[in-house]
């Protein structure tokens, strides 16, 4: 997919991307691609493959959850941005909290945000157990977002602890998003979620599978979730 596609296949999905959006989009592939030199930012350097399967792909969740509301999301393990800043591109308003395990990652992410001049973004350096214990962070965010982090059993634990009740947890997934949601059964509904529903596609031109799963926050996370980082993905609630 080269930006002209991509522009034509979000715009059919009802986003229209400016000229400063563009652009942006174009300095985000090209600083991807110069800093994957030095450190570990992803395995997809091709210009077709970066705005296909990152910018596209990151972009898709806002083809089944409103983003144009004036809301307050947490990207748990955003490596190198994704799904949060192509979002954040195409809906300027957005405030964005981004957690990830990783310092280099951070470091490249800050200076992505002062190269793209967005701002209400916020990039924090640790685990997402020790963040979803934090008073600063428990249950403070509207929507909390992840995508090609842990399958779903795991992603639950280290996501619904930062939804508000009556917010939303976006899992991002591939062809085994149903299995996965079947095996996070228990797991979404001890942590307070409720599966709203689970929208499949396929990405344009590779025809991969992809889900949206949409859960919503309906009950406090208990305070003994989430567990000492590590521990949910030995040992996920079953």
């Amino acid at each position: 997919m080269n930006p002209e596609q991509f522009v034509n296949a979000l715009k059919n999905n009802g986003i229209d991307l400016n000229e400063e959006q563009l652009h942006q989009f174009d300095i985000y592939f090209k600083m991807l691609v110069e800093w994957n030199k030095k450190i570990n930012l992803t395995t997809l350097t091709n210009e077709e493959d970066v705005y296909l399967k990152h910018f596209y792909d990151s972009i898709t969740a806002a083809f089944y959850y409103d983003f144009t509301k004036k809301i307050h999301i947490c990207d748990v393990g955003a490596g190198a941005g994704f799904p949060s800043i192509p979002l954040k591109i195409c809906f300027p308003h957005l405030k964005i909290a981004i957690i990830d395990s990783l310092n280099k990652r951070i470091g490249f992410l800050n200076r992505l945000a002062s190269e793209l001049g967005i701002d209400q973004v916020d990039f924090y350096h640790g685990r997402a157990e020790d963040f979803g214990s934090n008073i600063e962070f428990r249950e403070k965010f509207d929507v909390v977002l992840a995508r090609a982090v842990a399958r779903m059993s795991v992603l639950s634990e280290l996501c619904l602890p930062f939804n508000k009740i009556n917010g939303v947890f976006i899992g991002m997934k591939g062809a085994q998003a149903n299995e996965e949601l079947k095996d996070a059964k228990k797991a979404i509904k001890v942590l307070g979620g409720q599966v709203n529903k689970v929208d499949t596609f396929t990405l344009p031109k590779e025809e991969s599978e992809r889900s949206i799963i949409i859960i919503d926050k309906k009950k406090a996370t208990p305070k003994k979730y989430p567990r000492k980082a590590g521990t949910p993905n030995r040992n996920p609630i079953k």
